[in-house]
Parts: structure tokens; C-alpha cells; sequence
């Protein structure tokens, strides 16, 4: 049976998602954005127009696919997702699922059974974000830095139940390429393959060790901030990447950037746009206009490259509908 993902235009096949970066957002805002009365207020018609000439230029370089992992908790808005995927052509993927405690809203989760929480993420992937009808094909995950803390435990084993009941995968955030073992124990102990699991942001530190080591555990690693320089140079993102792929684990790696197309609110109590300006690289076609020529003046084939964007999420998909209802 060919697998089937929740888009948020209507199911599609796996097998027809394409080229497809894995962690991109159209829209973020840390919790309680709206209170920051410093910043001018947000004016969704030029927002939704700008994100859309971004994602019309990533359609140029022949991407297909992108999945925004926004959870819940972070300004998710799924109509904004759902009018930019049909406005610019891309499809669009939306999560489910919830933030960093630190950096989330753990309040209503905390007073919630984990059981009860797993009714809330089967009911966004089944039935949609409340009245909308647009359903989530993914599951967000995350975890802070270097420790799990009680509640974040709670969601994860959350996930992963959901997980197991609708063939949703995993995607994760984690703090400084800490906890991703964590995540894979916690979501194998639920009763998944950690096949169902994207480690996220794996790429931020010059670790090949500990990426080789997720991925000899059978996970996917995510090298998905191409771009964020201010945490790591791409130069040795690239160099771990293509020492994963040598080691063989080409089939285990996953790409992205992890932009932000639109920001509401501040960042760190400032305007969000004196941050991009220090990071001219990231964006969308940084992968495609600069790291992949890159990879490939270091050996990689255009082959081995095409396989990271279509073969593996694709595989990622099948991987985690096989698991369903399994264990």
C-alpha cells in the first residue's frame, strides 16, 4: 500500500513529495508575542505575500516539498501555511505536537494525563487543528539543554504513542546536540523504531562521533540549520555531513535550514530583522545555490544529493506508516 501524508492542501503520496526540506517555517512567535507593544503590528497580507515570493524562488531550484515543523505552542498558524503552500505551488506540511518547556507554554499539557494529550495530537492529524480541516502530517518533539525534563518526557511519550496510532513521524528541535539519545529511548520504550524519528538540529555542533552515533541507531539526523552560522560554519556542518554519508550513512541524513519566513513579535527582546541581517545565508536556496556545489567539489555526486532530499523523506514516511499500530 503506497503510504499516504496529511498535507495542508489533502493527502498525497510519499511517493510524490519530491525534493523536500524537512524543517523550514513560514510563520514563527514565541509565546506571548502579542505582548511585546514595542513591535509594529503584524500586517498579515504583506507577511503572507513575502513568504510566498520566498517559496516561489525555492520552487525555482526544484523543491517540491517542505515540512514546518511549528508546534502548537509557537505561533503556529496553519491557515497562513495552507494559503502560502496554494498561493506559491510548494506543498506544505504542518505539525502537531509542542515546544521546549523553557520556551513553550506548558501549562495546559501539565494539567492534561499523557493519554489525554495523545487524543489531542491523533485528533490534529485525523480530524484537523480545531475547525480548519487541515490536517498535520508530523509530530514535533523537543527536548532543552543536556536533560529531559519531566514534562518534556510527558510529550514525547505522548508523540510517540500518537505516533503508533496514526503513522505520523517524529521530528524533533534539540538544545546544542544534547538529548537526541534521550529521544530515541523514549520513543523505542513507547514502542517505535527510531526509523520514525528525525533528530533535529544535530548539525550545531563539530560532533561527527555523536551524529554517526544516532544514526547507527538507525534515526535520521537532522544537519538542518545550514545558514545559522552564528552557531556552527556550514563549512564543518558540510564536513560532518559528508563524513556521515562515507561512513554509510547516507540513507540517515536529512537537510534543511531552518529559516524563519516570518517573524510576530521580538527575538531575545529585539526586532528580528537585526538578527537575519547577520545572517546573509540563511534562507530557503541557501542549500541549493551554495551547499550542495559545495558537496559536491568535495565528492559528493549530484546522485548522492538527490538522494537526501527525495529518497529520505520519502523513506521516512513509509518507515514510520509501517510502524502503525505495531508493538
Amino acid at each position: 500500500m503506497t503510504t499516504q501524508v496529511n498535507t495542508v492542501q489533502g493527502r498525497k503520496a510519499a511517493s510524490d513529495l519530491g525534493r523536500t526540506l524537512i524543517h523550514e517555517h513560514v510563520l514563527v512567535g514565541f509565546p506571548g508575542w502579542f505582548m511585546d507593544a514595542r513591535m509594529p503590528a503584524f500586517d498579515r497580507r504583506e507577511a503572507v505575500a513575502r513568504v510566498v515570493d520566498a517559496f516561489q524562488e525555492l520552487k525555482g531550484h526544484g523543491v517540491t516539498t517542505v515540512i514546518d515543523p511549528c508546534p502548537m505552542d509557537l505561533g503556529r498558524d496553519v491557515e497562513m501555511i495552507a494559503e502560502v503552500s496554494q498561493k506559491s505551488g510548494v506543498t506544505l506540511i504542518c505539525a502537531t505536537g509542542a515546544y521546549v518547556e523553557d520556551m513553550g507554554i506548558p501549562y495546559t499539557f501539565n494539567t492534561l494525563e499523557v493519554d489525554q494529550i495523545v487524543e489531542c495530537f491523533v485528533k490534529e492529524i485525523e480530524d484537523g487543528v480545531a475547525a480548519t480541516g487541515i490536517r498535520c502530517g508530523v509530530i514535533k518533539i523537543a527536548t532543552g539543554d543536556g536533560k529531559v525534563s519531566p514534562y518534556e518526557r510527558k510529550i514525547l511519550t505522548a508523540a510517540a504513542k500518537a505516533a503508533k496510532i496514526t503513522g505520523a513521524p517524529l521530528i524533533s528541535h534539540t538544545e546544542n546536540c544534547s538529548c537526541g539519545h534521550d529521544q530515541i529511548d523514549i520513543a523505542c520504550g513507547a514502542g517505535l523504531p527510531a526509523s520514525s524519528l528525525i533528530v533535529g538540529h544535530s548539525d550545531g555542533r563539530d560532533d561527527p562521533e555523536y551524529q554517526k552515533s544516532l544514526a547507527d541507531r538507525g534515526a535520521y539526523v537532522g544537519f538542518d540549520r545550514f545558514g545559522l552560522e552564528m552557531l556552527i560554519p556550514d563549512a564543518i556542518r558540510m564536513k560532518n555531513l559528508k563524513a556521515l554519508a562515507d561512513c554509510g550513512h547516507k540513507d540517515r541524513i536529512m537537510v534543511s535550514h531552518d529559516t524563519v519566513n516570518c517573524w510576530v513579535g521580538s527575538y531575545n527582546g529585539g526586532d528580528p530583522a537585526d538578527l537575519l541581517k547577520t545572517l546573509p545565508n540563511w534562507r530557503m536556496t541557501h542549500m541549493f545555490e551554495h551547499v550542495f556545489p559545495e558537496l559536491k567539489r568535495m565528492g559528493m555526486t549530484q546522485e548522492d544529493l538527490d538522494h537526501i532530499v527525495v529518497e529520505n523523506p520519502r523513506r521516512w514516511f513509509d518507515e514510520a506508516a509501517k510502524a502503525q499500530g505495531k508493538g
